[in-house]
């Protein structure tokens, strides 16, 4: 759902985007990539951040790369592009990514090895992307099929496409890096003489990092202060950010994660130029939180007030809370959502959940 109070925000960049293959500069030594997605939501930002490194011969001088895109011979193509035309004749130094997600870690290990360079993300999602690029993690196969079921999804056509997507995750992260640089809460990166903080956030990955500069500095107008939030997923401009249940947590509250670590983001400056994942560079931070909390309070009402009426699982509430038609991808986000709304409700006891004779859970009050 596209954000109805976009206007509290600002865009410093207008309608400037990145095209295929180039790149734009926010501020001098911070560049804007931006690649191609086979779904409703169509693109992924990534960051090119200017650094230096201790080599065995002194300083080395170079870039670091935040996100990488999905596996695709295209989009290796792109980066391609970007490193023969945007990175000054200087190399990658290092990959960065923000959580386990396809679109952030698919070429992860390309980009590792084409530079010979390290990995840097948390523990939880670099030990999750191993797991699932050799499976799935709750988008597809048998037990995703089996967990929709449990929450209403009847349809067998829908089912039978998840549990053809036994390899989902695989398709576009076939490998990851044999070995990587742990980022966890309140580190503070050194890149390119500048101080980044990892902020961890929780609910839409297991221990998504995004990075904060206090002070990025250059800014367009001579000597303006920067403040800098590479903000992954976790803040998004004009859509809210996916926060599901999968089949490998089933009894998960991932929504109560993602309002906590969203709250926390408010202590930042106001002023903070917001680099998201998704949409284009934003100031407004403090708005745009108080609109994700309102949003989800508003759906957590809503979700409360159909299950006073009558107990519902929830199939039955996407069309209430996705105004709008879903295809299967879109679908089994939704759910997931759907699920975690109801899961919220009813482990804070403002619900009961309860399993009918036809194995699908219902909640009411």
């Amino acid at each position: 759902m596209a954000n109805p109070r976009e206007s509290e925000l600002s865009y410093p960049m207008g309608e400037a985007l990145p095209e295929p293959g180039s790149v734009l500069e926010v501020a001098p030594g911070l560049r804007w990539v931006r690649m191609g997605l086979p779904f409703a939501l169509d693109h992924i930002n990534l960051w090119l951040l200017r650094d230096e490194i201790d080599g065995p011969e002194g300083k080395v001088q170079g870039w670091s790369i935040v996100d990488c895109g999905i596996c695709t011979d295209a989009t290796k193509a792109l980066w391609e592009q970007v490193f023969d035309r945007h990175l000054d004749g200087l190399p990658v130094l290092r990959v960065i990514v923000t959580h386990f997600h396809p679109d952030h870690m698919g070429l992860a290990h390309w980009l590792t090895e084409r530079w010979q360079v390290r990995l840097w993300m948390s523990c939880s999602d670099y030990n999750l992307a191993r797991v699932a690029s050799g499976s799935t993690v709750g988008m597809g196969g048998e037990t995703a099929a089996a967990f929709f079921g449990s929450h209403g999804l009847t349809d067998e056509d829908s089912l039978a496409k998840i549990r053809a997507r036994s390899s989902y995750y695989p398709s576009m992260v076939p490998a990851v890096p044999a070995a990587y640089r742990r980022l966890m809460e309140g580190q503070v990166l050194q890149i390119g003489g500048r101080s980044w903080r990892c902020i961890a956030g929780y609910g839409h990955a297991p221990e998504h990092i995004s990075l904060y500069c206090e002070d990025f500095g250059g800014g367009r107008a001579a000597g303006e202060a920067l403040p800098v939030l590479i903000s992954g997923d976790m803040l998004l401009p004009r859509i809210s950010t996916n926060v599901s249940v999968v089949d490998v947590e089933p009894e998960a509250d991932p929504l109560s994660l993602y309002l906590a670590s969203t709250r926390r983001l408010l202590e930042l400056a106001p002023e903070t130029l917001v680099l998201p994942s998704h949409g284009r560079p934003f100031r407004g931070l403090p708005a745009r939180v108080d609109q994700l909390l309102e949003h989800h309070q508003d759906r957590l009402a809503e979700v409360m007030a159909a299950c006073q009426a009558k107990p519902c699982h929830a199939a039955e509430l996407l069309e209430m809370m996705f105004k709008r038609k879903l295809d299967l991808h879109q679908t089994t986000f939704a759910m997931g959502e759907a699920v975690a709304h109801l899961n919220a409700l009813w482990l804070q006891g403002r619900l009961r959940r309860e399993r009918g004779s036809d194995g699908v859970y219902r909640f009411s009050t």
